[in-house]
């Protein structure tokens, strides 16, 4: 059994394919459905239960997941945008708490989501070291939430056998269909290519960027789970191991990158309109980011992430441009 919080969204959906295409089916899902159309997302999966969020956290014990094989904590609010303090820190830091408490209590390989976000304005670049994290400073409550967990964790004794944090990078794919306005930029420019023809994108208001020239680390949704899964696998027991990992490619690429390789995918020339960047976001908005791999490559060094391109192309041709553009067995995708 394997549980995974947050399993009928994004990156949790995945997680839950990439797990049954090995063989995996008897997996919890903690979530809420709420009005999102998220239970999309689990048509074409296997699991055994889907346990609301209100009932797994108001449970008298978890008795019943004592044997866990492994708890993979996706489960949170993941809008960078949110402003309610109080919110975040209940579902961002006390239930991840909590949870991980279960996991001590049981010995139950604990795999969780950090943020990139944690890394603030990126001035002090992005490396993993557990040494660097009390100095990391947010720039939104979101990346704040996401560093007192960060913090809670390395400063404990008493630790599960095998636990990791996963400091996420701009992660895109298929499945991200209900996150609204927080959906990638490959989304929204598939989109608006359809629509328009065009792709707008935020001009730059920072010396020695040029419009389009920001860079992200963009990461494909699907080698985000496969790396959480290897990376669980090969360190049962290896509590050296153990820690925060970034979770990129290792690799900043622009923004006029990611929109042309999506114009590619779709076989269309590329038209980029540059306009102003809202006010409300300016003093928050990063011009560059790209996670430090080493730590990663270290435990898994055979493992290869898709370029830019070529993840790019894999979601547009075989997802956004399917009549069903969700993660499901029945494609029989490898």
């Amino acid at each position: 059994m394997v549980i995974v919080t947050g399993g009928a969204g994004f990156i949790g959906s995945v997680l839950v394919y990439e797990l049954n295409l090995r063989g995996n089916e008897n997996i919890i899902i903690v979530d809420d459905f709420e009005d999102q159309d998220k239970w999309l997302n689990l048509r074409g999966l296997k699991y055994s239960k889907i346990i609301s969020i209100s009932d797994f956290y108001s449970m008298e014990n978890w008795g019943e997941f004592q044997n866990a094989e492994a708890i993979y904590h996706m489960g949170a609010c993941s809008a960078t945008t949110e402003t309610d303090m109080d919110y975040l820190y209940e579902n961002n830091f006390l239930c991840t708490r909590q949870l991980c408490h279960f996991a001590i209590d049981n010995n139950i390989p604990f795999l969780y989501a950090s943020s990139a976000a944690t890394y603030g304005d990126g001035e002090d670049g992005y490396d993993d070291d557990p040494a660097k994290v009390p100095s990391l400073r947010p720039l939104n409550k979101y990346g704040y939430s996401k560093q007192l967990f960060d913090e809670w964790i390395l400063k404990k004794k008493n630790v599960p056998s095998t636990w990791f944090g996963f400091k996420f990078f701009n992660v895109f794919g298929p499945n991200e269909y209900h996150k609204d306005s927080m959906v990638s930029v490959v989304y929204k420019a598939f989109h608006q290519i359809n629509e328009s023809g065009k792709v707008k994108l935020f001009k730059s208001h920072k010396e020695g960027f040029a419009d389009g020239e920001q860079k992200r680390d963009f990461v494909y949704v699907r080698d985000v789970a496969r790396a959480m899964i290897e990376l669980a696998e090969i360190s049962k027991g290896k509590v050296d191991f153990n820690g925060i990992y970034n979770l990129g490619t290792g690799t900043a690429r622009t923004f006029k990158d990611l929109v042309n390789a999506t114009f590619k995918a779709m076989n269309k020339d590329s038209n980029i309109e540059y306009i102003d960047m809202p006010d409300n976001i300016r003093n928050q908005y990063q011009y560059f980011t790209e996670a430090n791999m080493n730590k990663l490559f270290k435990v898994l060094p055979e493992f290869k992430f898709l370029s830019l391109e070529e993840a790019v192309s894999d979601y547009v041709k075989n997802y956004l441009s399917q009549k069903n553009p969700y993660m499901d067995l029945n494609k029989n995708e490898v």
